[in-house]
């Protein structure tokens, strides 16, 4: 496959201005690449990188996890949010032990069958890990490549068969290139190609963009929704966890009638998090999984 006139642009702009990330370093286990792929969906860097050096600090290894009880997962998860992801974690280094010695697989079909991993995750673990060719698409990529390959100026609100196309068609054929590809494209939309203000002035791809050369027509897909949360029984849900994750041990319910004054959506966010595996009752007292009560 020849080279794309986007790689080289992409590529030198990223050699001067890709940030000093922990997860990017020298020497980072396939591990480490997992946990910082899980903890960055739907979170941004900043909240990040504080929780990802104090997990990989306190469970270097999948065993290291594995022999932590679920709830101490959702403890060190802290405010990232949608804490689900903390659970598939534990439960992904459960399964990593039990069926790969304790260590990450290679191979993408094993890494899709985790606990959490989908498509992008595998993708990503599998590129930056391992070094293998994928098409690694996550927003921020997305976003670039319809502006710059199709002249859009968003993607659509789910991964097109066009656009997995393109993307793959911009994978270089040097993995080790690939990956700096994926990496590269993925900071610029971070930081340059970005959804509500985009640096087009600076971006290294504005003599080629097909989107500047239209004359950055506006989006004109399907509507997007945006998701509320003030008020929203996800906000119950982490006042709640919070307050779990913050008690030595179980928490009697009337301890926390206090956190949300609706008894209704209250209780009903308990028990969805119940639901979820997020939590479990004993009697009338509520813990983390896994925790014991007296703690």
């Amino acid at each position: 496959m020849p080279e794309s006139p986007l790689h080289e642009p992409v590529l030198r702009w990223y050699a001067e201005s890709a940030r000093d990330l922990p997860w990017r370093a020298s020497g980072t286990t396939p591990w480490a690449v997992l946990v910082s792929e899980v903890m960055l969906q739907q979170t941004p860097v900043a909240r990040v990188e504080p929780v990802y050096r104090d997990w990989v600090a306190r469970w270097p290894t999948p065993g290291d996890l594995a022999r932590e009880p679920a709830g101490e997962a959702l403890r060190a998860w802290g405010r990232l949010g949608y804490p689900r992801r903390a659970l598939r974690l534990h439960q992904a280094a459960t399964k990593i032990v039990a069926r790969h010695g304790g260590r990450l697989p290679t191979a993408y079909a094993e890494l899709l069958a985790l606990p959490g991993v989908g498509t992008y995750t595998a993708a990503a673990v599998s590129t930056f890990a391992y070094g293998a060719r994928h098409a690694v698409l996550d927003t921020n990529v997305r976003r670039v490549l319809v502006r710059a390959g199709a002249g859009r100026a968003e993607a659509a609100p789910a991964v097109t068969a066009s656009e997995r196309r393109l993307a793959e068609s911009l994978v270089p054929e040097d993995p080790s290139v690939a990956a700096r590809w994926a990496v590269a494209v993925m900071e610029l939309g971070a930081l340059v190609c970005t959804a509500r203000a985009p640096r087009c002035d600076d971006c290294p791809l504005r003599p080629r963009c097909a989107w500047q050369l239209a004359g950055r027509p506006a989006y004109a897909g399907p509507p997007r929704r945006r998701q509320g949360f003030v008020g929203t029984d996800r906000q119950v849900r982490g006042l709640l966890m919070s307050v779990l994750r913050e008690a030595p041990g179980a928490v009697p319910a009337p301890d926390l009638d206090g956190v949300w004054p609706d008894a209704d959506q209250r209780s009903r966010s308990l028990l969805s998090l119940v639901a979820d595996g997020l939590v479990e009752q004993e009697g009338e007292c509520y813990r983390l999984p896994g925790v014991p009560a007296g703690r």
